[in-house]
């Protein structure tokens, strides 16, 4: 009696393993997320307290759904482990930017603006252009820099220098 119950046991047991199992495998792609790397960070002073940061990032939408942007936002924590906001760039001045100041080189890729739709499991290579109320020499003496990427429906992605993203 105490045998056959224990079998029931187990039985019931590894089936209601294997559902769970089952759910979270086929949900696996209901979560919006976007992953991602900072690839290139430039930096140009604009005059003695501020500076500019042109960031180019890599990111794939891992979701089954579109991810379309609300707000893209930029900041760092410097040497001393405080957090810097710094304001956005447009599109259009980040290119007079490229064009004022040979020496950052050539613009890879377009900006990442709201609006912008990412399709489902989509790789995409963007750049953001921040403006910082600090020295150049701080902003290159930084400990990270962070991308925050809003959903118009409230998500929220981050992607952080240096750090391993799968």
């Amino acid at each position: 009696m105490r045998l056959r119950l224990l079998i029931y046991v187990l039985v019931g047991i590894v089936v209601v393993s294997a559902a769970v199992a089952w759910l979270f495998y086929i949900q696996r792609g209901a979560h919006l997320d976007l992953k991602g790397s900072i690839l290139k960070v430039r930096t140009v002073a604009m005059d003695d307290n501020s500076a500019v940061a042109i960031v180019d990032f890599r990111f794939v939408n891992v979701a089954d759904y579109r991810w379309v942007v609300r707000t893209v936002d930029v900041s760092l924590i410097d040497a001393r482990g405080d957090t810097v906001l710094g304001s956005t760039i447009s599109d259009v001045d980040a290119g007079h930017l490229f064009e004022y100041f040979p020496l950052l080189g050539q613009k890879y890729n377009d900006s990442l603006l709201p609006r912008a739709r990412l399709e489902p499991h989509q790789n995409m290579d963007r750049m953001i252009a921040a403006k910082f109320e600090i020295p150049e020499a701080q902003l290159q003496a930084r400990k990270s820099l962070r991308i925050r990427v809003e959903d118009v429906d409230g998500a929220v992605a981050e992607i952080v220098e240096g750090a391993a993203q799968k």
